[in-house]
C-alpha cells in the first residue's frame, strides 16, 4: 500500500509539472529535429518556417539535423523525448513508410507521436542524366521495357525507393537499385552519371537541372505546379496508380499536453499563412500547408496504411 501511495504522488506531481509548463510554455528554446542531412527539402522546410515559428512562440526554435536509417534515427530520439514540448520533428511522408520497411519497425507512426499541424506538401521529381536521349518519361519507360536492367536508379531517402518501385512495378519495367544513404551522395553520382535515374526534389537537383547535367521528366505531385507548369505529372504519363506524395509535418512525442499542441499548432499556422513563407516555399515547390492535430492524426495513419500496402504489391520485402 505505501508503494501504491508514493506511485499516486509521483504521476500526480508529474502531473501538475507538465501542467504547470504547459502555462507558461514555451519559457526556453525549442528544437526541431530533422532526420535527414542538411540541404535537403525537409531540411529547407524546416529552416524556412523556424525564424517564422520563433516570432510567434517568442523563444529561438533552432534546427538540428539527426540523419541515418531512412530517418528512423531522428524520429526515434523524438519519440523517447520528454513529452513537454521542446524537443519537434519535422516528419515526412518517409516517416510513414519506414515501419512498413522494416520487420522489426523502430517506432509506430502515430502511437509514439504527438501530431502537432502539417506544414507543407512538396514536389518529388523524376531526374535523368542529360546525357541519355530520353525526353519524356514514356520515351524512359519504353526504353528501360526494350532493355531491362540496362540503366541503374538511385535513392537516397524512403521517398525515393517506394516511388520509384512503384513507378517500375506500374509500368513493368526493370531497372537496378543503387541505394544511398543520403541525396547528397546520390545526386553526386547522378550527375557524373555512375546512376542514370533518381526522384529527388528541385532543393537537391535545381542547380544541375539549370547548368544543364540534369533532365527533369514528371513530378510525384497528381497535378502540375503553378510555378513549373512544364513538368508534367507520372500519371499524365499513363499510371494514374502513381500514389506517392511528399509532406512535412510537424509532430511531438507521445502525451504531449493539448494546451501546448495546440499552442504549436496555431503557431504553424499563422507561420505559413505569411506571404513571405508562402513566396519562399514557392520558389522551392513546396505547397504550404496547415492543419489540427487531429486532421494530421488522420492523415498520418492514413499514409501508413497506404504504404504499407504500395510496399506490397511493388514487391518489397520488408528488411
Amino acid at each position: 500500500m505505501t508503494r501504491f501511495k508514493s506511485l499516486v504522488a509521483v504521476v500526480s506531481l508529474m502531473t501538475l509539472a507538465l501542467t504547470a509548463g504547459a502555462q507558461t510554455f514555451p519559457s526556453r528554446p525549442i528544437k526541431i529535429i530533422v532526420p535527414f542531412q542538411a540541404g535537403t527539402a525537409t531540411d529547407l522546410v524546416t529552416r524556412l518556417i523556424a525564424p517564422a515559428l520563433s516570432e510567434q512562440l517568442g523563444q529561438p526554435v533552432v534546427v538540428d539535423n539527426r540523419p541515418g536509417a531512412d530517418g528512423a534515427i531522428g524520429a526515434v530520439e523524438v519519440a523517447r523525448a520528454a513529452p513537454d514540448g521542446y524537443t519537434l520533428l519535422m516528419s515526412t511522408n518517409g516517416f510513414a513508410a519506414v515501419p512498413a520497411m522494416r520487420k522489426a519497425p523502430p517506432y509506430h507512426p502515430t502511437k509514439d507521436y504527438t501530431p502537432i499541424s502539417m506544414v507543407g506538401r512538396y514536389a518529388f521529381f523524376l531526374f535523368v542524366n542529360t546525357t541519355l536521349p530520353f525526353r519524356t518519361l514514356t520515351e524512359l519507360l519504353e526504353y528501360s521495357r526494350a532493355h531491362p536492367g540496362a540503366l541503374n536508379y538511385a535513392t537516397g531517402n524512403p521517398t525515393g525507393i517506394i516511388a520509384t518501385r512503384q513507378l517500375l512495378s506500374l509500368a513493368d519495367v526493370k531497372m537496378l537499385w543503387v541505394p544511398y544513404k543520403g541525396e547528397p551522395a546520390a545526386m553526386t553520382d547522378l550527375v557524373t552519371n555512375r546512376v542514370q535515374v533518381m526522384f529527388s526534389t528541385m532543393t537537391t537537383a535545381g542547380p544541375h537541372v539549370a547548368s544543364g547535367k540534369l533532365r527533369v521528366l514528371a513530378t510525384t505531385l497528381p497535378t502540375r505546379l503553378p510555378s513549373a507548369p512544364e513538368i508534367p505529372t507520372i500519371t499524365e504519363a499513363g499510371l494514374p496508380k502513381f500514389s506517392v506524395v511528399s509532406w512535412a509535418a510537424l509532430q511531438g512525442p507521445a502525451n504531449m499536453p493539448k494546451e501546448i499542441t495546440q499552442r504549436l499548432s496555431r503557431a504553424v499556422a499563422v507561420a505559413i499563412a505569411k506571404p513571405e513563407i508562402r513566396e519562399a516555399f514557392a520558389k522551392q515547390y513546396i505547397v504550404p500547408l496547415s492543419s489540427t492535430p487531429e486532421e494530421l492524426r488522420t492523415y498520418v495513419h492514413d499514409q501508413a496504411e497506404l504504404y504499407a500496402y504500395t510496399l506490397k504489391e511493388a514487391g518489397i520485402e520488408p528488411e
